[in-house]
This record gives C-alpha cells, sequence and structure tokens, in this order.
C-alpha cells in the first residue's frame, strides 16, 4: 500500500527558532539562510564561534537521521503503533518536530507523539 508521508523535521525546528528569536523582540534578517539561522541559535549559548557551528551541524544531522529512521520503519514499527494506539486508519501523515516541555515528533493526522 501507498502512504502520503510528509516530515520536515528541520524546517520546523528553524521555524520554531525563528518564531523565538520574534518572540524575544530580536527577529532574524528574512534572507538569512537555514544554516545561519542554525549557527545564530546556537551562538546564544556556546562559548565559540567554532562551537556555535559544531552543534548547527550536529543538530541538522540528528534531525535528518530522526527522519531516516521514520522512514526506514514506518511500515513495520511506526504505522502499527499508531494504528494500534490512535485508531487511525487513514493513508496521510505529516510528522513535524515541536517543543512543549521537551522535544517531540508528532503525527498530525493521528495525534501520535514520539518523545525524543
Amino acid at each position: 500500500m501507498k502512504y502520503n508521508i510528509t516530515i520536515r523535521l528541520h524546517q520546523d525546528w528553524l521555524d520554531t527558532v525563528r518564531e523565538i528569536f520574534r518572540g524575544s523582540g530580536h527577529p532574524l534578517p528574512e534572507e538569512l539562510s537555514d544554516h545561519e539561522v542554525t549557527v545564530a541559535y546556537y551562538s546564544q549559548t556556546a562559548s565559540s564561534d567554532e562551537e556555535a557551528e559544531q552543534q548547527s551541524i550536529a543538530n541538522t544531522e540528528r534531525l535528518k537521521e530522526i527522519e531516516q529512521t521514520i522512514v526506514a520503519n514506518f511500515e513495520s514499527i511506526i504505522l502499527p503503533d499508531i494504528r494500534s494506539r490512535t485508531g487511525y486508519a487513514g493513508d496521510e501523515f505529516t510528522f513535524r518536530w515541536i517543543y512543549q516541555q521537551g522535544e517531540h515528533i508528532i503525527e498530525e493526522y493521528s495525534e501520535y507523539r514520539i518523545p525524543l
């Protein structure tokens, strides 16, 4: 069976970071690249530009690995768990990264949640 799966965890994370900066009264310039946004976020707490750069790269890789894990395990592990826990029977799945008292991946249609 064919499923329509949308996953954009890194973009969700970037959108959240932009919102955090906007909410702080110091919005990031819209023309910043995704990488520049990530480095700007980590520069808030990193002890050096190099550390911010390393944290940026590590976070991007981490989110891409999570996306790959979801895709690789979707039919064998995640889909059966979604079906049994939520009763969702559809074929449309949108996985999103959110921060709500910690990091989570949610599937929007079923409201399935994966804490990170």
